[in-house]
């Protein structure tokens, strides 16, 4: 029996009604058979990053995002772009995991839910950038566009649209393989 592979899933957003919100929460119904995909929820709780505080004893919040991605096989984010970049917020998640190890060699890769044609091409860039220096590894294959407009979300905050639902399904199957052939 092949064990199931946990595929966190981070939305970059805190807006309330946020398409990469949507993108996260629709992952985590719609995962794959042998895919488990679970929310980060703890985007706000983190302070601010000082690296004079990246030490013994971390704040809770801090524990909780890195022995979230610790737990893990793969890693999924879902990011808007703020004024050409990556969202303050989101950006202070990804600092706190440079001075950890758990992103290390774990596969990630990231969907892009803007509608804009050229939406959100600036934060993926400092996303690889920020991965980078992580040491995580980016699979191309998962690192997709799927764009969703704000009126295909249902009331429930999920994604109506069954092509955007499949294209979900898909990224988390790749990261789910990236995940089985790292620890192969």
């Amino acid at each position: 029996m092949t064990a199931n592979r946990r595929v966190l899933v981070i939305s970059g957003s805190l807006r309330a009604e946020s398409t990469n919100s949507a993108v996260v929460r629709t992952a985590s119904v719609v995962a794959p058979e042998g895919v488990e995909a679970v929310v980060f929820p703890g985007l706000a709780e983190l302070p601010h990053f000082n690296p004079d505080d990246d030490h013994e004893p971390l704040p809770q919040a801090v524990v909780a995002l890195r022995a979230a991605i610790e737990g893990a096989d793969a890693v999924l984010f879902s990011t808007p772009e703020y004024a050409g970049a990556l969202p303050g917020s989101f950006k202070n998640l990804l600092d706190w995991t440079v001075g950890g190890v758990e992103t290390s060699d774990k596969p990630v890769g990231w969907i892009n839910a803007s509608t804009n044609p050229g939406g959100a091409a600036k934060a993926h860039e400092s996303l690889r950038t920020v991965l980078g220096y992580t040491g995580a590894d980016v699979i191309e294959a998962a690192c997709v566009r799927l764009g969703v407009a704000r009126d295909g979300i249902d009331p429930d905050g999920l994604i109506a649209d069954s092509e955007v639902r499949q294209g979900i399904a898909a990224v988390l199957t790749v990261l789910a393989e990236a995940a089985r052939l790292t620890r192969a």
